[in-house]
C-alpha cells in the first residue's frame, strides 16, 4: 500500500493518552516542511480559473470565450454550454436524489459570484488572464439581497426544528417578570487561512485528487457518483489542511470543474479558488435573527421561553442555521416554545460553520437570561445557578455528564467574578469604562463509526494507519498516544499514517465527532494487535516466553515481561524477531459485530450511521462558561477584550495541551465574531462588498488578551469509549454573548445585533 509519508513525534515527555504531548506535526508546519494538497508536485499541470457571475438573479443568455481562446496557451473554456456528463450525488446522509444530470457550471444564475465559466491554461497567470477576457450576456431578474431585504418576507417554518413542551405562551402571560428583545447575527465567513482548491489527475478511470479534505472518504464517495465510477477508483489525498471549521468537508462545484477539466484535457489540472471566490464558491454561516420571550417569578425561577427564529438559506436548498438548538437545553423550564424559519434569498446556499446553530443560539439566550438578571436586579450568576438544568427537559433523559454548574463557579472563582459591581459604568479606570459579563456554550456529543488499522513491525515500531484527518486539532498526535499507551513504549516509537481516502475509513472531522470516533477504533485496534501477539508469545515455538506458564504478558516502559518476573524482559523489535514475525496487521472498526462490506462503506462515506446525542438512554453534550472583561473607550467607543477564562466539561481530555488550543481557537473566533466579523451586501446587486481579508475583518494578535482555560470535565464512558467528549466546536459557543454582557455592564448600553462596533455605542 503506497502511503503518506509518517509523521512521528520528537522526544516525549509523557506520550501516553492523558499526558501534555507537543503536536505530532507542529515543527513541519513551522518549518515549512509540511506538503498541503496544492503544494504537491504533479507533472504537466494545466491551470483552472474561475469565471463567476456579476448578477445576483437571472439566466447566462450567452458566454463569449472567444478573445480568451485567441491567447497562446489558452486551452479550454468550460461554459454553461458544455455537458459535463455528470450525475446527481447523494447528500452527507447518503440520500440519492432521483436520476439527473450535475451541471457546477449552470445556466440560472441564483447569486452574485456563482461560477459560471472556467479557464484552463498552461499557467495560472495566463488562465486569470484570459478569464477576464471572457464577455457573459444575461437576462436578468428580481432578486432578495439578504435577510434585511424587505423583499425577504417571513420565511418557511422548519416543523421538524419546532420544539415544545408545558404551555409556554400562557405560562409566559401569568409570570410576573418578563422581557422581551431581538438579537441578530451577520453572515460569517470561514476565511480559513489556506484557500480552497484542489489538483486532479487522471490515470485512465482511476481518479487521484490532492484536496484539503476534512472527510476524506465521503468526499471520495461524491465524486464517485459525480463522475459515476466505482468509490474505489477515486483516491482523495489530504495530509494537512490549512483550516476548515466546517467548509472543506464535502466537494464542491469547483471541484467538479477541475476534474471534468483534467478529464477532457488528459492532463492534470489545478485550480486554486482566489480569496474573493472563497466567499461565493461555498457557504458561511447564515445571518439570523431570533426573538426570545423570558417569563420568571420575581425570585428570579423561569417560567416560560418562547423563541421565535430566522436564518437565511439560499434559494436553492433550505439550509437552516439552528437558532433554537440551544436555547432548550441551557436552563430549567417547564414551559418552553420554538420555531425557527428559513429565509430564501439570493445567496450560495450556508454551510456549517464552528459550532453551528449552536452559536447563535447561545448569543441569544445567554443575552436575554442577562437582561433577565438586571430586570430583577439579580446577579447573573445566581440567576444562571438558579435556574441549572438538572436533566434534559427537551428529551426527558438524564445528563451522561453534566458539569456546567462547576464550570460556573470555578470559572467565577478564578475569574474573581465577586469582586464585580452590579452596576452598570460602576467600573473604571480613569476614562476607561470596565465590563465584566457571562455566556454559556454548549455542543453535542456526535457518535460516528470508524475504522483503523495497527501494524506491529519487526523494528519493533508500531503503525496507526486511518483515513482520518488532521486540521490541526491534533488528531495524529492523540493516535500516537493511544497506541503507545496499549504497547507500553515510547510515542516516538509509532508513526501515524492519515489523509488518504485509500487507508481504513474514518468519520467526518466536524461536530467535533472524529476525536471520539477515531480513538475507540484505533484502540481497539492496538487491543486486538497486542492481543494477538500475547497469543503468539506464549504459544510460538520460538517464543522465549513459552514455557513460563504466563496467561498473559506486561507491556510497559518499553519491554514485555510475564507478570512474575520469570523469564527475558524483551522489546517489542526483540520479541517480533524470536517470532520471526516481519510484521503482524490488524483491522477493527467499531460498527456492530457483523457489519457487512456494504455496511462498513456506508458508515465512512455518509452520515447515515452517525448517532446524535439523544440517541440512547442519556443526553450527551460538552459544556462551558466564558467570563470576560472588556475595556470601553468612553470618548469614542472602542471596545477592547482585555481577559477571558473559560470554564470547559468536555469530559476526559487526551491531551490537555491540544484541546486547550482548540479551546483558544474557538474563543479566539468569538471574539472576532462579536466585535469584527460582518459580511455586507449591496443590496443593489447582491454582492459581498468585503470579499478579501483587508475589509472582512479577523482577530489578530493584538485583539487577543490574556486568555485562561479550566477543564472541569470528567470522563464520561456514555459519550465515547474512552471517556472524551468534544472540543472543538463548543470553544465558540457562548463568547460573544459574554462580550456583549460585559459591554452592556461596562457602558449601560445593550447591543443585540453583532459585531459591537463603535458607531452602535456613542
Amino acid at each position: 500500500m503506497t502511503m503518506m509519508e509518517p509523521r512521528k513525534h520528537g522526544d516525549a515527555s509523557d506520550g501516553t493518552v492523558g499526558g501534555r504531548q507537543s503536536r505530532f506535526e507542529g515543527n513541519m508546519k513551522v518549518t515549512g516542511t509540511a506538503t498541503y494538497a496544492l503544494e504537491y508536485p504533479v507533472e504537466s499541470l494545466a491551470y483552472a480559473v474561475l469565471v463567476q457571475s456579476t448578477i445576483p438573479a437571472g439566466r447566462v443568455i450567452k458566454v463569449d470565450a472567444s478573445a480568451a481562446l485567441a491567447m497562446p496557451g489558452v486551452l479550454l473554456v468550460l461554459t454553461p454550454e458544455d455537458d459535463l456528463g455528470l450525475k446527481l450525488s447523494a447528500d452527507w446522509g447518503g440520500n440519492k436524489p432521483a436520476d439527473g444530470p450535475y451541471y457546477p457550471l449552470p445556466r440560472e444564475v441564483r447569486f452574485n459570484g456563482q461560477s459560471i465559466a472556467a479557464v484552463v491554461a498552461e499557467s495560472r497567470e495566463l488562465a486569470t488572464e484570459a478569464a477576464r477576457l471572457v464577455r457573459v450576456t444575461y437576462e436578468e431578474s428580481k432578486h432578495v439581497a439578504d435577510l434585511n431585504d424587505p423583499n425577504a418576507g417571513e420565511g418557511k417554518l422548519m416543523e421538524p426544528l419546532s420544539i415544545a413542551w408545558g404551555d409556554a405562551e400562557a405560562a409566559l402571560a401569568a409570570s410576573p417578570v418578563r422581557i422581551e428583545a431581538e438579537y441578530s447575527t451577520p453572515r460569517e465567513y470561514h476565511v480559513a487561512m489556506e484557500p480552497h482548491g484542489l489538483t486532479a489527475k487522471w490515470d485512465g478511470d482511476q481518479l487521484t485528487i490532492w484536496e484539503p479534505s476534512q472527510w476524506s472518504h465521503g468526499m471520495a464517495r461524491m465524486y464517485s457518483e459525480w463522475f459515476d465510477m466505482p468509490y474505489e477508483n477515486v483516491r482523495i489525498i489530504s495530509p494537512f489542511i490549512g483550516g476548515g471549521f466546517g467548509s472543506k468537508g464535502v466537494p464542491l462545484a469547483y471541484g467538479a470543474v477541475a476534474v471534468a477539466a483534467a478529464r477532457k484535457l488528459g492532463r492534470p489540472v489545478k485550480l486554486a479558488v482566489t480569496r474573493p471566490q472563497n466567499f461565493t464558491s461555498y457557504g458561511g454561516r447564515a445571518a439570523t435573527r431570533q426573538k426570545i420571550a423570558l417569563g420568571a417569578t420575581e425570585d428570579g425561577i423561569l417560567q416560560a421561553i418562547v423563541h421565535r427564529g430566522a436564518s437565511e438559506t439560499s434559494v436553492d436548498a433550505d439550509w437552516p442555521e439552528q437558532t433554537g438548538a440551544a436555547t432548550s437545553i441551557l436552563y430549567k423550564v417547564e414551559n418552553f416554545s420554538s420555531q425557527h424559519r428559513v429565509v430564501p434569498v439570493n445567496s450560495v446556499t450556508p454551510g456549517a460553520l464552528r459550532g453551528p446553530g449552536k452559536n447563535p443560539s447561545a448569543y441569544g439566550i445567554e443575552c436575554a437570561i442577562e437582561e433577565l438578571a438586571y430586570k430583577l436586579g439579580m446577579d447573573p450568576l445566581e440567576l444562571r445557578l438558579k435556574n441549572y438544568a438538572d436533566h434534559d427537559y427537551q428529551s426527558g433523559k438524564p445528563w451522561s455528564t453534566r458539569r456546567l454548574r462547576e464550570a460556573l463557579t470555578e470559572g467565577a472563582e478564578a475569574f474573581g467574578w465577586s469582586r464585580r459591581s452590579h452596576a452598570p459604568r460602576s467600573m473604571r479606570d480613569g476614562k476607561t469604562l470596565i465590563g465584566w459579563g457571562i455566556g454559556c456554550g454548549t455542543f453535542p456529543v456526535i457518535r460516528a463509526p470508524s475504522e483503523a488499522m495497527i501494524r506491529i513491525l519487526a523494528n519493533g515500531r508500531v503503525e496507526v494507519v486511518s483515513g482520518a484527518i488532521d486540521m490541526g486539532q491534533g488528531t495524529y498526535t492523540i493516535l500516537a498516544q493511544s497506541a503507545a499507551e496499549v504497547f507500553g513504549i515510547p510515542v516516538d516509537q509509532v508513526e501515524v499514517y492519515l489523509g488518504d481516502s485509500r487507508l481504513p475509513g474514518a468519520a467526518i472531522a466536524g461536530g467535533s465527532m472524529l476525536a471520539g470516533s477515531i480513538m475507540g477504533a484505533v484502540h481497539k485496534a492496538a487491543v486486538a494487535a497486542r492481543d494477538e501477539l500475547i497469543g503468539l508469545a506464549l504459544s510460538d515455538a520460538n517464543s522465549p516466553f513459552r514455557e513460563t506458564g504466563a496467561n498473559t504478558l506486561n507491556f510497559a516502559e518499553g519491554r514485555i515481561a510475564a507478570p512474575r518476573g520469570e523469564a527475558p524482559s524483551l522489546t517489542l523489535a526483540e520479541l517480533m524477531s524470536a517470532l520471526k514475525r516481519e510484521e503482524i496487521e490488524v483491522r477493527r472498526n467499531t460498527l456492530p459485530d457483523g457489519a457487512n462490506a456494504q455496511e462498513q462503506l456506508q458508515a465512512w462515506t455518509t452520515m447515515a450511521k452517525v448517532q446524535g446525542p439523544t440517541m440512547g438512554d442519556y443526553s450527551m453534550h460538552s459544556w462551558c462558561a466564558h467570563f470576560a472583561e472588556v475595556r470601553v473607550d468612553e470618548d469614542f467607543g472602542t471596545v477592547r477584550v482585555s481577559r477571558m477564562v473559560s470554564a470547559f466539561d468536555c469530559g476526559r481530555l487526551y491531551n490537555p495541551r491540544l484541546v486547550e488550543s482548540q479551546w483558544r481557537g474557538g474563543i479566539i473566533m468569538g471574539i472576532g465574531q462579536a466585535l469584527l466579523e460582518e459580511g455586507l451586501v449591496d443590496q443593489r446587486n447582491g454582492r459581498t462588498v468585503n470579499n478579501n481579508v483587508g475589509d472582512y475583518l479577523v482577530p489578530t494578535n493584538s485583539d487577543i488578551p490574556d486568555i485562561q482555560v479550566i477543564s472541569v470535565g470528567v470522563p464520561d464512558h456514555q459519550a465515547s469509549a474512552l471517556g472524551g467528549k468534544g472540543v472543538g466546536e463548543v470553544g465558540i459557543v457562548g463568547v460573544a454573548p459574554a462580550i456583549a454582557n460585559a459591554v452592556f455592564h461596562a457602558t449601560g448600553k445593550r447591543v443585540r445585533d453583532l459585531p459591537i462596533t463603535l458607531e452602535k455605542l456613542i
